[in-house]
């Protein structure tokens, strides 16, 4: 020894329990069946790490397991993704979405777009409609009604709320745009939009404010009878 200090090997740290399910869930996806013996070397984690990780996603139905006998000895376990495991890998619904939407544009222009988001609009004003009803008497209060809707529509991923100032002006708030992509591209889902408000509601609503435009929230203001204009 000439005096220097030893120098220690450097160990790379394990694998976080979610990075090493997410690492198992792509291995599948990518390559099919596989034994804890096989992800194990392929991942570079130990065989015990592996299996506690498969416990885990079969318990939540995204890995199945199945036994594969080769002749004498023990029987081998394969395991593989199930269905419900889609959800977890990356989708481009918005572009999908929003290429169709181009796709009837071409086809028919502007008219159709409309004609489109209406009968998407009737679809989903039929739903709220009847939720509404079931959770207030029919002759709830407005403010009611922009309560029960700011619910369904922050269910939805719109960060909704209902709000009621200080004069008695009701508003529906959307923090977030959950169809933010369709939207920047296509004014006719924003019009369909406040037109399944007025629907839902029974009473007008105008716009103040516009995520599509730039603006940090989408603020409907509901007219009415019981509502200050």
């Amino acid at each position: 020894m000439n005096g220097e200090a030893p120098v220690s090997a450097v160990v790379a740290p394990a694998p976080s329990p979610i990075s090493l399910r997410r690492e198992i869930l792509l291995r599948l996806r990518r390559h099919g069946p596989a034994s804890p013996d096989h992800l194990a070397a392929d991942l570079g984690a130990s065989r015990t790490g592996i299996l506690q990780q498969l416990r885990a996603l079969e318990s939540a139905a995204l890995v199945t397991r199945q036994t594969v006998r080769h002749g004498v000895g023990r029987p081998r376990h394969l395991y593989d993704v199930t269905a419900d495991a889609q959800d977890l890998f990356p989708s481009n619904y918005d572009g999908l979405a929003a290429g169709l939407l181009e796709a009837v544009q071409a086809v028919g222009g502007e008219a159709l777009l409309d004609e489109l988001f209406a009968a998407r609009r009737t679809q989903i004003g039929a739903r709220i409609s009847q939720r509404i009803s079931e959770r207030l008497p029919a002759d709830a209060p407005v403010a009611d009604r922009v309560h029960e809707l700011a619910v369904i529509q922050d269910e939805q991923g719109y960060l909704a709320a209902a709000v009621v100032d200080a004069d008695g002006a009701i508003r529906l708030i959307e923090y977030n745009c959950a169809i933010h992509h369709v939207a920047k591209g296509n004014a006719a889902a924003c019009r369909a939009e406040l037109q399944l408000f007025s629907d839902v509601l029974g009473t007008p609503v105008v716009r103040e404010s516009h995520i599509a435009a730039g603006d940090r929230s989408c603020s409907y203001r509901v007219l009415g009878p019981d509502a200050a204009d």
